[in-house]
Formats: structure tokens, C-alpha cells, sequence
């Protein structure tokens, strides 16, 4: 199944396929792909059950693979450099277990490549509650307000609940994801991890992360720690964009 994507940069660069985190949705890597990997061929990927991307199941992680494999072949990608934040970057590192001619470089932001089962579970049961708002203020002030954010400014959630924000139906906003894709997707985080990718990797990890990891020190994966939470790329975009720029080269 070819998936919805956005693209940015040179169409002729080098590509660098973005894999978001569960509940998120590719868009989120514009402000990366424009300012500061202008030079690449910048892909954001919805998967299945996200964005604008088809909602039907299974949405297991070995379905999610296929799709990015099948998207991949679709825009003409026979092996690129993966990024991929929280779920994201396990599905990075699954890909690259899978079919490691397909990933030529591996960055995993604030990965979530194993979470432990009580607390999939606890993050599992607050997605069955169908979430809505009166106002994309309303919906701001909730995910800053929850306690996961540290430093990110305001206008990156604006431009979130501009992009990822819809009419629940109801006269309120909600968010555009199917609620069963990400209990699913909790249920496949606290699997057993993939192995950390065979290439040239960059973990970068958030210093106040409720994430847990334990960054093995092997002369193909390089460990950038910075300041904020799990969402690395809104609490700390600067230093992270830096780390995958240098990475990158």
C-alpha cells in the first residue's frame, strides 16, 4: 500500500524518508526538510491509520513495513538515509532488521523501540478516550499543559493544530488518527526491541525524556543527548537539527 507523503528539499538530492512518532503525521518535519535539509530530498511519511493515509487495518508493525517498503518502490527510493521519532524510530530500526539494503544511514530520534508493557498499557487506555476540543487554542493549551513539553514554542503548535487538526464530526476538533491504530501501536512497542541497526546511526535522546534507553557504545552509532523531553525535534530543534545535519554531512 503506497501512503500519503509530503515532500521538501531538492526532488534530485539525496532522499531522507521521516517516519513520525504514534499520533503524529509527517508534516512535522516541513521546518526540518526546508531549513535545514534544503540540499536533500526530504519525504514525510503518513502511515496507516494517520494523516491522510488509509485508516483500514492491520496496523501491525510488519504491515507498517510493507507500506513504507511499497511507498518507497512507489517514489522511485531504492535506498535512502530513515529518520524516525518515537514509534518512528522503531520502525527504523525494524526496517533496517528486514531489509538493510534499504536503509543506508539510521536516525533514531528519542526512539521507542521498547516500552515497558504496564506503561503501553496506561498509554494504550488514555487513547480510548475520544479526545476533542473546542478551539485549536483549546488544543495548544492541552499538549502544552500535559506536562511532556519543556521548551517547545507555541507557534510549532500552531502550525501542528493547523496541519493535524479536523472536524470531529460533532461541532469539536480532534486529532487525525484512528484511536485503534495507536492502542495497536502500544501493544507492538512493548514487544521485544528490534536490534539496533547494523549501519551508520544517529540516536539522539531527550535529557528529560519519559523514555528509558540504553544507547549501546559501538563504533557505528553515534549519541547526541539534548536539553528537553521525548519530543526532540520541538523541545530542542536547534540542537537536534544540528546533530542530523553534521550526521548527515
Amino acid at each position: 500500500m503506497q501512503l500519503s507523503v509530503t515532500e521538501w528539499g531538492d526532488p534530485q538530492g539525496p532522499p531522507v524518508v521521516c517516519l513520525h512518532g504514534v499520533t503524529g503525521h509527517g508534516r512535522r518535519f516541513r521546518k526540518l526538510g526546508e531549513e535545514r535539509l534544503a540540499s536533500y530530498r526530504v519525504v514525510g511519511v503518513d502511515y496507516r491509520g494517520h494523516g491522510f493515509s488509509t485508516w483500514e487495518p492491520p496496523w501491525s508493525v510488519e504491515q507498517h513495513v510493507a507500506d513504507l517498503v511499497d511507498t518507497a518502490d512507489a517514489l522511485g527510493i531504492a535506498s535512502a538515509a530513515w529518520l524516525g521519532h518515537s514509534f518512528g524510530g522503531k520502525l527504523v530500526a525494524e526496517l533496517a532488521a528486514r531489509h538493510p539494503d534499504r536503509v543506508e544511514r539510521a536516525i533514531l530520534l528519542d526512539p521507542a523501540l521498547h516500552i515497558e508493557p504496564p506503561v503501553a498499557f496506561e498509554r494504550a487506555e488514555l487513547t480510548r478516550t475520544d479526545v476533542t476540543f473546542g478551539s485549536a487554542d483549546e488544543a495548544i493549551d492541552a499538549r502544552l499543559g500535559d506536562g511532556s513539553l519543556f521548551t517547545t514554542p507555541r507557534a510549532f503548535l500552531e502550525e501542528e493544530t493547523a496541519e493535524h487538526l479536523v472536524d470531529s464530526g460533532a461541532g469539536r476538533l480532534r486529532w487525525q488518527y484512528a484511536p485503534g491504530a495507536v492502542i495497536v501501536a502500544w501493544s507492538e512497542m512493548a514487544n521485544e526491541p528490534p536490534p539496533w541497526p547494523q549501519c551508520q546511526t544517529l540516536v539522539v535522546t531527550g535529557e528529560r525524556s519519559w523514555i528509558s534507553i540504553r544507547v549501546p557504545r559501538i563504533a557505528n552509532i553515534a549519541h547526541v543527548v539534548v536539553p528537553g523531553g521525548h519530543s526532540v525535534l520541538w523541545d530542542d530543534f536547534d540542537a537536534t537539527a544540528d546533530a542530523v545535519v553534521r550526521f548527515l554531512g
